[in-house]
């Protein structure tokens, strides 16, 4: 099923860039200028794709879909435009002229990148926003969709949802998370243990290479297919479209929510809970969050743990499932629901449910100021060590921290840590990750919330895997190490951070990236280099 205009026409986009100081920069955004504007078609066209810094809507769509406000800040580095292309060839344009006259692009589906490395960089350059890429088609007869990069999860999922109940796609659970970004680096969410990850469901894509050349699995090959589903965005190209599989699901499944905390034997429970979550069938799905709350027992602090599930089934099914496999959890009927797997999207996101229509609410999930790092854990934690990282969320600075613990097993166990880029599968228990904010009108004082997650990151080094200590690489951190942004990057400095991300798959991706970007024009502090670039 296509929806792009294929074309190979002469480019056809203008961009106008404001003038900074400084007369070598002039002369090449001046350049740029006039390379765009050799190929301007209709002029019409410039107020609906072209924001430049003296436009009065620049500040609302640069701000549109930026999801951490820490890189919104005055001092945060701005582009100099901001292009929404309409078609291919405005793509295309951008990246002809970007790669002519030396302008850095930033790639931004979603706005999601936890370090803001889709919409921020130190050097002069662009953002390519892909907001208008978000065309949804669903086809329920051979049960697959394609999906456009600019579109959201909760765009993709309104979309299976408006057409049937009993399909699904196994992605994440914030409904304004980019298509192109969660794809590309792999993509989890509650249907992980029993169907794996999103991009075990891609079978086919539409790319624009460095090149300009409009490519699709069979014209790509199998390499640059196999490093575009989980090795990361604006590395390899602009992903335009993803063709998926669609998963089955039953018109009825059944969530709960189990709160405990520190007076209610919180830690012997989460002890249980490393040694069964990963272990239950993989039709139930129950993770982790924990973050501090006012005790309804004492009134002061504590850390609650909060036991959140999936269940693809009937309460009745799941009731005498969850109390022979985990009775330490004392689930009762009243602490679950039955619903759609749809209405279950929001529920464990944390959102609103009183309509399917929330999932295209670009507002549903409230944005904040974060710094975020993620773990995989292979053995399960003494009670010593979750007593230890408990206590850390009663520090002051945890009053807005949370952690994360996603179980694995199942489908995840089967699949081979180099079918796709992501390689965290077989032999992990559950994935951790910690994310700590603070108010706006704390920034300036945020470097004591960033200490405490880095203690917290710290602490938790006992416990986690080793050589590499890995990471998610959709939980992007650039504590764990990064490129050098103007310049060349070592196979040897990527490989700090690229093996958290990718272990052994790291050597494949740079090859494959060395193949079709040798120039290396896709680049930022975390995409995969050339063997050797400029």
């Amino acid at each position: 099923m296509k929806f792009l205009q294929y074309s190979v026409l002469p480019f056809l986009l203008v961009v106008v860039i404001l003038s900074l100081s400084g007369a070598t920069l002039a002369h090449s955004h001046g350049d740029f200028l006039h390379c765009l504007s050799l190929h301007l078609a209709n002029s019409s066209t410039i107020s609906k794709v072209i924001y430049m810094r003296n436009n009065p809507s620049y500040s609302s769509v640069l701000n549109a879909s930026i999801q951490n406000t820490r890189f919104s800040t005055p001092a945060t580095p701005k582009p100099l435009a901001i292009i929404t292309p309409l078609k291919t060839s405005h793509i295309q344009s951008t990246i002809y002229c970007s790669k002519k006259h030396g302008l850095q692009l930033r790639i931004r589906s979603g706005g999601h990148d936890f370090e803001g490395l889709s919409y921020v960089s130190e050097v002069p350059f662009v953002i390519l926003d892909l907001l208008n890429f978000r065309a949804v088609k669903v086809d329920t007869k051979n049960k697959v969709a394609w999906v456009q990069s600019g579109a959201t999860l909760g765009e993709l999922y309104y979309g299976i949802a408006a057409k049937t109940k009993t399909l699904a796609f196994p992605a994440g659970i914030c409904p304004t998370v980019g298509i192109g970004g969660h794809f590309s680096g792999g993509g989890y969410g509650i249907l992980v243990r029993k169907y794996g990850l999103a991009a075990d469901h891609i079978i086919d894509a539409q790319l624009i290479d460095a090149n300009g050349r409009i490519l699709d699995r069979e014209s790509m090959g199998e390499d640059l297919f196999w490093a575009i589903r989980g090795g990361g965005g604006n590395t390899f190209g602009i992903v335009l479209a993803w063709k998926i599989k669609l998963v089955p699901v039953p018109v009825v499944v059944t969530v709960f929510t189990v709160n405990k905390n520190l007076e209610q034997n919180v830690t012997k429970i989460l002890h249980r809970w490393q040694y069964i979550a990963h272990k239950l069938p993989d039709d139930l799905y129950v993770d982790v969050g924990i973050t501090k709350v006012s005790s309804s027992q004492t009134r002061k602090k504590t850390v609650q743990a909060a036991f959140i599930a999936l269940f693809l089934g009937g309460v009745d099914e799941l009731i005498p499932l969850v109390q022979e496999r985990f009775p330490e959890l004392g689930l009762a009927k009243e602490n679950c629901s039955e619903m759609s797997w749809a209405e279950s999207v929001l529920y464990l996101g944390r959102a609103p449910r009183t309509s399917l229509d929330m999932l295209l609410d670009k507002n549903v999930i409230p944005r904040t100021i974060f710094k975020a790092k993620s773990d995989y854990v292979k053995e399960p934690i003494p009670e010593s060590g979750i007593e230890g990282f408990l206590s850390m969320f009663l520090e002051k600075e945890a009053d807005f921290a949370s952690m994360l613990m996603v179980p694995f097993g199942g489908k995840m166990e089967e699949i081979p840590e180099n079918e796709l880029p992501y390689p965290h599968r077989a032999g992990n228990l559950f994935q951790a990750s910690y994310i700590v904010g603070w108010r706006k009108e704390e920034n300036a004082e945020s470097g004591k919330y960033i200490s405490w997650i880095r203690r917290f990151y710290s602490y938790m080094a006992t416990y986690v895997s080793k050589s590499p200590r890995e990471a998610y690489f959709n939980y992007r951190d650039l504590d764990i190490g990064s490129n050098n942004i103007s310049g060349y990057t070592s196979y040897q400095q990527a490989s700090i951070w690229g093996f958290k991300y990718f272990k052994n798959n790291f050597k494949r991706l740079v090859q494959v990236k060395t193949m079709v970007d040798p120039m290396n024009f896709f680049r930022n502090e975390q995409s995969i280099p050339p063997l050797s670039s400029p």
